[in-house]
């Protein structure tokens, strides 16, 4: 019941968006939402829960330009590299190339300019 009130209401965005429906991104992202099921439910609640309080966190942490904000903020960006490389060895494609060396270059960026960018003044 939950799974298919999503798919429908996912559908209705998309067509309210104007995007097509039959791009195999939105395919398998409402095969995706199809699968979600109330016993699953609370699973997919604390990883988006869990997800966002490390985002409260490490926001709250760079407002107040404490120095573990800034090592979070490195560590979240560099989370994602091996992940990228997984996809990029999985199937080559020049958009995934694309995105793996604009997030090795802001993590770089962020390593370098670390004092400036979250130091408390």
């Amino acid at each position: 019941m939950i799974g298919k009130n999503l798919v429908a209401d996912f559908d209705n965005l998309l067509r309210w968006l104007h995007v097509d429906r039959e791009r195999r991104f939105f395919a398998n992202l409402g095969a995706q939402l199809q699968s979600i099921t109330p016993e699953n439910l609370r699973g997919l609640a604390t990883g988006t829960f869990l997800c966002s309080l490390f985002s409260l966190v490490e926001g709250t942490g760079l407002i107040l330009r404490v120095s573990w904000a800034g090592w979070m903020a490195i560590g979240e960006s560099s989370f994602f590299v091996p992940i990228e490389i997984y996809e990029l060895m999985k199937s080559f494609s020049l958009t995934f190339m694309a995105i793996l060396f604009l997030n090795i270059f802001i993590v770089w960026y962020l390593h370098q300019n670390r004092e400036r960018l979250f130091r408390h003044h």
